[in-house]
């Protein structure tokens, strides 16, 4: 099969961040093998049961959790694996994950010597207090250090991510964040809208009445602030959450985005060969323990009928900045109606969001797959 994407879950953290609802587990020294000899056969049984040959794949994706505590040797562990059963092709775009207190020059040679060609910091602010609050535990010089790091190995490919909306009483100076995160130089930004998942720490403390998240207004205008800073310094908004200079879109982020085949390895990795949909057990133990018995960790797997494949069709397109192309009179109308509030652009017969308009998205994508 070519032109399959891969994801891979390093489930490992050294602390849970308190707005976490990702699948980690806690662990500041995490033995690699263990985790290689898992997503090995899982990827072994996942290409003989979906009888997919010997793939190709054009994108390759560590995410997390945080890859970087894996250490030296883990990324060129995983190359020989996945080389055993598959094919990265020649310029794949290769990301890892990591966060700036376990990612040094070390890290950087090795990764680079692995073939890894993108990074992607869990910077998150820059700001003392606010770190402290979420948990990370690198402070505001961190993500400065990992990129001098990254820049004296040879990575020109680098992404940062950022999260908006925090608390009033936090005090957080979100154009101070911005300003610092184009002071450091990278070709892609990503940002994060907080919030307050049922099973993390924040979201107790929410559903208590002990911590409050930001008011619709702030984290709209914090938004509009940040899409309008980066998109005037030469980023271009080329999703609801990403800013990219020209050329160094997420490839394997477009994948998801248009509905291309993807496997994913790990705990609560998801993956899709259409039209089925499957994802796997979220606890590392448990994970582990299914792939040593069967070569799976599926936990439920479905296959959308064609009402949820057209909304999703309607909310994918919209999502990024190519933007959908009206399949109906009443699309149309609807478009002009979102262009006259502001909401979107129309233009070459396709209807694009505006950044106000993707503050709307959920909404505005089932109004415009009602509209079909």
């Amino acid at each position: 099969m070519s032109g399959l994407s891969l994801y891979v879950h390093a489930p490992f953290c050294a602390r849970r961040c308190c707005y976490c609802d990702f699948a980690v587990t806690v662990d500041r020294s995490p033995d690699p093998e263990p985790w290689l000899e898992a997503i090995e056969a899982e990827l072994a049984a996942a290409i003989r049961r979906e009888r997919l040959g010997r793939p190709k794949l054009a994108t390759v994706y560590v995410g997390g959790g945080t890859p970087s505590l894996l250490g030296a040797g883990a990324m060129s562990g995983l190359r020989e694996r996945v080389g055993r059963h598959a094919d990265i092709e020649p310029g794949a775009e290769w990301t890892v994950e990591a966060n700036p207190e376990s990612f040094d020059g070390v890290l950087a040679g090795d990764w680079r010597l692995a073939g890894v060609n993108r990074l992607s910091f869990g910077a998150q602010s820059f700001d003392g207090a606010v770190l402290r609050w979420m948990g990370r535990l690198h402070g505001p010089a961190g993500p400065v250090r990992a990129f001098e790091a990254a820049r004296s190995a040879g990575f020109d490919n680098i992404s940062l991510d950022l999260i908006f909306g925090l608390p009033a009483h936090l005090e957080r100076d979100w154009r101070a964040d911005l300003e610092r995160t184009l002071a450091l130089g990278p070709e892609h930004v990503s940002l994060y809208g907080l919030t307050a998942e049922p099973r993390t720490p924040l979201g107790v403390r929410v559903a208590d009445g002990r911590e409050r998240l930001a008011d619709e207004d702030v984290y709209a205008a914090e938004y509009l602030l940040a899409a309008d800073t980066l998109s005037t310094a030469g980023f271009r908004h080329y999703e609801v959450s990403n800013f990219a200079r020209p050329g160094r879109e997420s490839r394997h982020n477009a994948a998801y985005w248009t509905l291309q085949p993807y496997l994913g390895l790990g705990p609560g990795a998801h993956s899709f060969l259409p039209p089925r949909r499957w994802w796997n057990a979220r606890d590392w133990a448990d994970y582990r323990q299914r792939v040593a018995g069967t070569g799976a960790a599926i936990e439920a797997e479905e296959t959308p009928g064609p009402d949820a494949v057209r909304l999703e069709r309607a909310w994918l397109d919209l999502r990024t900045a190519d933007g959908a192309l009206p399949a109906s009179p009443g699309q149309e109308r609807l478009a002009r109606s979102w262009a006259d509030r502001g909401w979107a652009e129309v233009g070459s017969r396709r209807v694009r969001l505006t950044p106000a308009g993707w503050l709307l998205l959920d909404r505005l994508a089932v109004e415009y797959d009602e509209a079909a």
